[in-house]
């Protein structure tokens, strides 16, 4: 009997040992991986790894401006939530079969000297070089894979403190919700949000940011975007075609149902 409660208790050990050394990894592997990307620092509000199951739950992700700027957050996403594949993860890749962002906030600053934070992003101080991100940076960058994205961005601000103390402020609901697959490349993503977040605005205009460029690398991206909005829209309304033709046929038959009763309420041969 003791020795089945030893074994139990050094098996729950075990599970809480791999729940810590879980924790650790992915999440080292978050920031670094975002800060390689990016060229920026990150700050992670909470992060849950699921024990038994294999989901990451991460609240209150900001990636912070660069010094020189008065705002401290570029982006603010209040929560990202992946299904991650365990093996991939310890062997160096990061492979998420289900990825959802939820970006609650994009800031795009110009401060007093006229720098604006996007260009500190390395995505774009490569495409200004016409090199490639992973070429400018010295670290490794992370192997990822994401089957499927969920992209949602609420608000985006443009503030300007080249015209006076207090900032010109501009803000968009854009309100975006939509479904992206097969991303490969994690500065195709950096690229994927930023553009998400400036092409329905007028910031680029405002802001003299070149986004026709970043808009180009991830064409391929937006166009499966695209190809899954109409596949959705087309479900959608094949469904609704269904319903009404069942609806139709039920109250066709509950017609012709009440119409034979009124006509032979006895029943019987007419």
């Amino acid at each position: 009997m003791k020795k089945w409660i030893v074994i139990v208790v050094c098996a729950l050990i075990g599970l809480l040992i791999l729940g810590l050394v879980k924790d650790v990894v992915i999440k080292a592997a978050v920031e670094t991986g975002a800060q390689v990307v990016t060229g920026l620092k990150l700050k992670i509000g909470s992060f849950k790894v699921g024990l038994i199951n294999t989901l990451v739950d991460i609240k209150n992700l900001r990636i912070l401006n660069p010094s020189g700027f008065k705002d401290k957050n570029m982006l603010n996403m209040s929560e990202i939530y992946v299904d991650y594949d365990l093996p991939a993860i310890f062997s160096g890749k990061i492979h998420l079969t289900e990825a959802r962002i939820n970006m609650q906030e994009f800031t795009v600053v110009k401060n007093e000297k006229g720098e604006l934070n996007l260009d500190s992003l390395k995505v774009v101080q490569s495409q200004k070089s016409g090199g490639k991100p992973q070429e400018k940076s010295a670290a490794k960058i992370p192997n990822i894979q994401i089957d499927k994205l969920n992209l949602k961005i609420g608000k985006v601000f443009f503030k300007d403190y080249s015209k006076g103390v207090e900032p010109r402020v501009t803000e968009f609901n854009i309100n975006i919700d939509e479904e992206y697959k097969n991303i490969t490349n994690p500065y195709s993503l950096v690229n994927l949000i930023v553009v998400k977040a400036l092409m329905n605005t007028s910031i680029a205009k405002l802001a003299n940011f070149d986004l026709k460029g970043m808009q180009n690398s991830v064409s391929d991206t937006l166009a499966s975007a695209q190809k899954v909005a109409a596949e959705t829209t087309k479900k959608t309304q094949e469904a609704a075609q269904q319903a009404t033709k069942t609806a139709t046929e039920t109250a066709k038959s509950a017609t012709d149902a009440l119409s034979g009763l009124l006509n032979n309420p006895f029943g019987g041969d007419k």
